[in-house]
């Protein structure tokens, strides 16, 4: 199983192809600005398309404060701490993109490559430290769009837990795709 980066943005891109309307246009290139900043681990850069005002990441299935960050420096710490953990390869096969003047959708497969030293850290029984391994789900990310044309966060939602069995789905290294620079340049 390959993991593509380069997918995430591929719906977005290409349903901005094709719409018109002024303010779902501009709600999609805001997803896709942060969708290419997080794939490059551009924090400052994600930052700048979340609003200030009404700051809120739900990640729905977990209680842990840290997946559910409030405000733009609890949103900085999520960020900085997931690119701490290595788990930033990561794709999200988006399979269903629906877009109005409020919200942005994007549903698929999120399919991410743990390392081993982070997995066993979280109390993750795998053989090799060194490898990285598969974390698989389905999700829904819902983007909601403030007054100043800005995310307000992300409500995310996972269809089944991704970690189980994780131990036993060992990526190699050629599982593990790279960002093509060709698509992190503006649409």
């Amino acid at each position: 199983m390959k993991i593509d980066p380069n997918k995430t943005w591929r719906k977005v891109e290409e349903r901005l192809k094709h719409e018109t309307h002024p303010k779902i246009r501009a709600n999609l290139e805001i997803v896709l600005r942060h969708m290419k900043a997080e794939a490059v681990g551009d924090i400052d850069g994600l930052l700048e398309t979340i609003s200030p005002v009404g700051t809120s990441y739900d990640a729905y299935g977990s209680d842990d404060p840290a997946m559910n960050p409030k405000t733009l420096d609890a949103v900085r710490a999520f960020y900085e701490n997931f690119i701490a953990s290595g788990a930033t390869k990561l794709e999200l096969d988006v399979d269903r993109l629906v877009a109005d003047e409020d919200c942005v959708v994007t549903e698929g497969v999120m399919r991410m490559a743990y390392p081993g030293a982070t997995l066993i850290a979280m109390g993750h029984a795998v053989d090799d430290p060194e490898a990285f391994y598969l974390y698989e789900s389905r999700m829904a990310v819902f983007w909601p769009f403030g007054e100043d044309g800005l995310a307000k966060g992300e409500d995310s939602y996972t269809g089944w837990d991704g970690f189980a069995g994780i131990a036993e789905r060992k990526l190699a290294e050629v599982d593990l795709g790279e960002l093509d620079p060709a698509q992190l340049k503006p649409a």
